[in-house]
């Protein structure tokens, strides 16, 4: 029985839907927006805001501030400890543990059961009709889904029903249990806490299954492809799973990890779909395999605002709308979603790419740049200046980060890189001198800055030892599932303690 043919007149549908609202954003976002307000005008946010009253978006924008998590934070902790009717309808229960805030505390973004619904599980549904509308020869359900998440380990003393942990944990946990029929690992495996534990059970589990699809951080899961390999002894993933053919990556840029994942799979069977799908929300998926931008999902459950990067902070920033935006600029992204978010600035920057359909690529994080010396080095100027210079080098990065060092008696100010090689370079001088000139072309903030050597000095480069991100991660609490390491810092604070383990 070809499953994959019979299911896919019903993700058609979906992915048909798509194109039809791509091309009317106003009333799409708008009739979300309004959905949003009329079902929480009973809570304490809506209360506090008058949404009884809120008939527009421009009523919205003018009554509701912009907020980030510091401002979040108490009503957050309140529904952690049971309160009902705070941010959404009813009691929460599951929240994601995300990555800390200035004050060194880790987010606890809530799930509201019409997150879970309406959004983080109609965005895994639009992937695959995405996915099918580009490969209609796809088998994708002749196989198993190997879904790569994290655990519930947190530092929190929580009443009886309450969950935090990593997003990925959050939705394997909650998944309907018809889909644990065609997914792998087993619901105790994929949830295990201790990652020393939990990679020798994921890589024995995987072996034995006919793998069609992978999800995942592309940095983790080829951590685990180069395992299940080794202990197979193959030379192509292909050899373990021969019908493995997409792989549903996000969470950080692919860029330096594309040459790895070329390397070690057969390229003439494998594509790849990128999915922006952050802790707080489902928000777009690549819909075209040649284009690398992502179509922003506009109809499950998320209200978008683009706020002009001069304007981040700003309680009632002058904010564009998915129909209001302008190509080529770039944003600070904010949300109103399901989950009970109201205008909340997530931390992400966007690039508009197109308006019809509303596409975009990842710019970076708002508090993710350089800008020590007026060069204003964002991520996505390192994403590809590392893949350029790793493809002219024959080179591969596993991991890195980035900061200012700055001007000394007797010296310029410079970046420095901490690097981890997965293939080391033959000169680390030859990739600084190389990662100098595709940084110079990718910015030309940075490339003035570097001219003649007058303001800022060549980057400096250090090989990090294998293992010492993963480290960090693990004194830092967040080894596993989607954490992330900080690429790019204005301040010393992470590239420091890197040192200190990289030196011991």
């Amino acid at each position: 029985m070809h499953l994959t043919r019979i299911l896919r007149p019903i993700f058609m549908r979906r992915a048909n839907a798509w194109r039809r609202n791509s091309v009317v954003p106003e009333r799409v976002q708008t009739a979300e927006l309004m959905k949003l307000v009329r079902k929480a005008r009973s809570t304490y946010i809506g209360e506090t805001y008058g949404f009884e009253s809120i008939t527009s978006y421009n009523d919205f924008a003018a009554r509701v501030p912009v907020s980030d998590y510091t401002s979040l934070r108490p009503l957050v902790e309140r529904m952690i400890a049971g309160e009902r009717d705070i941010l959404w309808p009813g009691a929460v229960r599951n929240f994601a543990q995300s990555s800390g805030t200035s004050d060194g505390k880790s987010k606890y973004i809530p799930i509201t059961p019409d997150g879970f619904k309406r959004n983080h599980y109609q965005g895994g549904f639009d992937v695959v009709a995405h996915y099918l509308a580009s490969n209609p020869d796809s088998r994708i359900f002749s196989g198993k889904a190997f879904i790569l998440g994290g655990s519930f380990a947190n530092e929190l003393s929580l009443k009886p029903g309450i969950k935090v942990g990593d997003l990925s944990a959050n939705l394997i946990n909650n998944i309907n249990p018809l889909a644990n029929m065609v997914r792998i690992p087993s619901k105790d495996i994929a949830l295990m806490a201790d990652w020393t534990q939990k990679l020798p059970r994921l890589v024995e589990a995987a072996s034995k299954c006919d793998v069609t699809n992978i999800s995942g951080v592309p940095s983790w899961f080829l951590t685990v492809i180069k395992e299940v390999m080794k202990q197979s002894g193959a030379e192509s993933i292909h050899q373990v799973w021969p019908n493995l053919e997409v792989f549903f990556h996000g969470g950080i840029s692919f860029k330096p990890y594309r040459r790895q994942y070329e390397h070690i799979t057969d390229t003439t069977k494998m594509h790849y779909l990128e999915t922006y799908n952050a802790s707080e929300g489902f928000f777009a998926v690549q819909t075209d395999p040649l284009r690398h931008m992502m179509s922003m999902l506009l109809d499950i459950g998320v209200f978008f605002e683009f706020i002009p990067l001069d304007q981040t902070g700003e309680k009632f920033p002058d904010a564009a709308t998915a129909w209001t935006v302008e190509e080529g600029k770039t944003y600070a992204l904010a949300i109103t979603s399901c989950n009970g978010l109201w205008r909340y600035a997530i931390g992400d920057t966007v690039r508009i790419e197109s308006r019809y359909p509303l596409n975009i690529t990842i710019a970076g994080r708002t508090r993710s740049f350089i800008n020590a010396f007026g060069e204003e080095l964002m991520v996505y100027n390192a994403e590809a200046a590392i893949s350029s210079t790793c493809a002219k080098l024959g080179c591969a990065v596993s991991n890195y980060t980035a900061a200012p060092v700055y001007a000394g008696d007797r010296s310029r100010g410079r970046h420095q890189w901490l690097i981890e090689f997965a293939t080391p370079p033959r000169s680390t001088a030859e990739f600084a001198e190389a990662l100098d000139k595709a940084l110079q072309a990718e910015n030309s903030d940075y490339q003035a800055k570097r001219a003649g050597n007058l303001f800022l000095d060549p980057p400096e480069i250090i090989t990090g030892r294998h293992g010492v991100f993963d480290r960090w991660l693990a004194i830092t609490g967040k080894l596993g599932g989607q954490r992330k390491i900080p690429r790019l810092s204005n301040d010393r604070k992470t590239i420091d303690t890197l040192l200190s383990l990289n030196n011991q």
